[in-house]
């Protein structure tokens, strides 16, 4: 690509400057607010939110508004984009400042992880407040049982599972379901679940979303229900997703379309704010995964401010299933308790 001397001289005078360097080297890896910036980089709110403001003015970063907070991104079209990568590919990941900065960022996303953690072990029992904020559970179970399709699948995976429902929802479509989970109080109440609707084609384990203990490819059909928007970094959720899912499979997301209520930040543990469709479909294209069928299930119209909607998507990997395919042996997963 031919650059105009104009879009280099620009981003080459965005980025030289330290801080700035390295706020884009962040935003590399993952999206952040300023308030996470704030806290990785030790500076304050006026300074980093300058910092951010001449970024985005040179093309660099993009913002991302939520409710009352802002998330920033490392662009992902155009030439200063390209050249913002071309920056970034040449950092020394092992320079003292970079290395401290990945690390607290590894830091911040372990304790927002552990916040989501402890609302599930905390707050399992009290769900009941959020489904009252959407359509009926029935509804959007019956919606989205229709758009995964039939299978049969040899193996599906739940992400997230939490207490089983996804697994218990679609058991008859599968041979083997496996669901994972971080929470060790949410696997205890998922294995009983099963256990006692006789379920013997349904497995849960402990994971890590971001590292799932599976192999490339293997899954038929991979399940997100209501996970995403409680993870720092839904996207990287999202390739392990893309990653483990086989040719011909499908991958099933349910989360909330983009709202502004706060509290379910503070009282909820929620990380996001709902996503957009085009966001979505970016995703999923950036994954290498082809959005099949999108719907948006909106609640009841009186008080629809204060209102969730629930959005489904369905994608796919390009090409044939290989069926019959034998499963993962078992010993894939010993290490995963």
């Amino acid at each position: 690509m031919v650059r105009t001397v104009e879009t280099s001289v620009g981003v080459l005078k965005a980025v030289a400057e330290p801080t700035r360097l390295r706020v884009l080297a962040l935003l590399a890896v993952r999206e952040l607010n300023v308030k996470d910036l704030t806290r990785i980089l030790g500076q304050s709110q006026p300074r980093i939110s300058r910092h951010l403001k001449l970024l985005a003015e040179a093309g660099l970063v993009e913002r991302s508004p939520e409710g009352s907070w802002v998330y920033f991104r490392l662009a992902q079209d155009g030439e200063e984009a390209i050249l913002a990568r071309h920056v970034i590919d040449g950092l020394d990941p092992h320079d003292t400042l970079l290395a401290r900065d990945a690390k607290r960022l590894e830091a911040l996303r372990q304790e927002h992880e552990a916040a989501a953690q402890a609302y599930f072990h905390e707050h399992a029992s009290e769900w009941d407040r959020i489904r009252a904020l959407h359509l009926a559970e029935g509804e959007v179970e019956a919606a989205v049982s229709g758009m995964l399709g039939g299978g049969p699948f040899d193996l599906l995976i739940d992400l997230g599972t939490g207490t089983g429902r996804m697994l218990e929802l679609f058991a008859d479509r599968f041979r083997r379901g496996l669901g994972l989970d971080r929470s060790p109080a949410m696997l205890a109440y998922a294995r009983a679940k099963l256990e006692r609707a006789s379920l013997a084609n349904c497995q849960v384990r402990q994971a890590d979303i971001y590292d799932l203990p599976i192999a490339d490819q293997t899954a038929d059909a991979v399940v997100m229900h209501q996970v995403l928007h409680f993870l720092s970094d839904p996207q990287r959720a999202m390739r392990e997703a893309a990653r483990v899912l086989a040719p011909g499979g499908r991958l099933l997301i349910v989360d909330f379309a983009p709202h502004s209520l706060d509290f379910l930040r503070d009282q909820f543990a929620h990380e996001r704010l709902g996503f957009a469709d085009a966001q979505m479909q970016q995703w999923l294209a950036d994954c290498g995964l082809k959005l099949i069928e999108a719907r948006n299930l909106a609640p009841d119209t009186r008080n629809a401010e204060e209102k969730l909607t629930v959005s489904v998507w369905v994608a796919g990997r390009p090409g044939e299933s290989s069926k019959p395919r034998a499963l993962p042996e078992a010993r894939n997963l010993e290490h995963v308790t």
